[in-house]
């Protein structure tokens, strides 16, 4: 593993100081324990006063009178975990708007379901909102590229740094959350069980009512057990012996919180007979290996899934790198028709389709990208270069406009 250390820097330090620049108010959003205090205080601690809602003192202020809570804590200021206090964005609003000053409130929250309506109904127009990932492979590198992945020519001729000797599978093992790689002390298996048991119990609970903890915890491994994978919630629901709607609200529950992403399809009316269900994948791969019981890397790697977390790691790395940059909606889908025809993920960017499979292989072919002429000759796109995303050490051409690329450098 790398070299443990105790601030590690994040590709979105960047983005959050130009955010700052530009808006009155930033709202950084994202999981549970991905880094969002500890960056925010790393990047603002000696210029602003640091304020966490989980101090109940605080947070009691901050429910009964706002105007008294910033009289005690004036701006700059941090405000950590801002979701106990939805009445405090109305506050803010009525400050800003007194100053032309821009990057005075800074906002961090882990629960994007009421987070995201106070700040939408309250702070239009004044708030720059950037959701934080997981530890990412470029960080793990101290690679300081932050550019999304559009996988072209100039994003292949980019000078990066990447450790040529490391175990991927130990770092699609370990997970994507910061502390397991900044204290050598820190037993994995405890911390995900800690980790899952305080999302469950906090996070989940204050966005709906579950009466059976046991139910919802069999729901996230059942799905962890089709990450990479079509998402078909009639199967859930046999599953684990629940109705069809509760799965759609948990699974709702899990993309809000950042646990899942789905991928959806890609669309265009000139192509005929498309599946329409998502694609879902886990953003932290360390998560989908605690909830399966793939207790060491071997047995992650020699496992049946091997290939399927192989794929959400590459997803997550390529999820990350849009979010870093500040994207909210990352610009991606698949394509799958009822001719079983299907290609694992189309990255979109101005008009262009980059079309990619993810091969858990050392020896890509050209036959893997066979499917990729079916997004040929769609009105309104060009397809640009195409992608066989894999275990190689370096990228090079396989065809004209075909090229094998690692997945250690996205």
């Amino acid at each position: 593993m790398g070299v443990l250390k105790m601030y590690i820097n994040r590709t979105i330090e960047q983005t959050i100081k130009k955010a700052a620049k530009g808006f009155k108010v930033v709202l950084i959003t994202g999981p549970r324990q991905v880094g969002k205090s500890t960056t925010l205080q790393y990047l603002f601690k000696d210029k602003y006063n640091y304020v966490t809602l989980d101090d109940i003192n605080q947070l009691n202020i901050a429910l009964e009178d706002p105007k008294l809570f910033f009289l005690n804590n004036p701006l700059p200021i941090i405000i950590d975990e801002v979701q106990y206090a939805p009445n405090l964005f109305r506050e803010i609003k009525r400050i800003v708007d007194e100053s032309d000053l821009r990057g005075q409130v800074i906002l961090s929250g882990s629960q994007a379901f009421h987070l995201m309506d106070g700040v939408t109904e309250s702070l239009a127009g004044r708030v720059a909102i950037l959701e934080m990932s997981g530890f990412s492979l470029r960080e793990y590198h101290n690679d300081t590229y932050y550019l999304p992945f559009i996988p072209n020519k100039d994003y292949f001729l980019e000078n990066r740094i990447v450790e040529k000797d490391f175990d991927i599978w130990e770092i699609i093992h370990r997970g994507s959350l910061p502390m397991l790689y900044t204290n050598e002390y820190l037993d994995w298996h405890i911390y995900y069980s800690s980790y899952v048991k305080t999302y469950i119990e906090r996070d989940v609970r204050n966005i709906i009512n579950i009466r059976d903890l046991n139910n919802f915890s069999n729901f996230l491994i059942s799905l962890a057990a089709r990450t990479g994978s079509l998402l078909n919630y009639n199967q859930v629901a046999n599953e684990i012996n629940i109705d069809i709607n509760t799965v759609k609200s948990w699974t709702k529950v899990l993309e809000a919180t950042g646990i899942i992403i789905l991928v959806r399809p890609f669309k265009n009316n000139a192509l005929k007979r498309m599946v329409k269900t998502p694609m879902v994948y886990f953003l932290d791969t360390g998560l989908v290996s605690y909830l399966l019981k793939w207790n060491t890397k071997d047995t992650l790697r020699n496992g049946a899934m091997s290939g399927h977390i192989l794929e959400s790691f590459a997803v997550s790395e390529i999820v990350k790198s849009f979010k870093n940059a500040g994207y909210l909606d990352v610009p991606i889908t698949f394509y799958r028709d009822y001719n079983q025809k299907e290609i694992d993920l189309i990255i979109e960017a101005n008009g262009i389709l980059y079309p990619i499979e993810i091969k858990k292989t050392t020896n890509p072919t050209k036959n893997m990208a066979k499917n990729f002429n079916a997004l040929e000759n769609i009105p309104g796109f060009r397809v640009g270069e195409k992608i066989i995303l894999s275990l190689v050490d370096r990228t090079y051409q396989l065809s004209d406009g075909l090229y094998a690329f690692p997945i250690k450098n996205i």
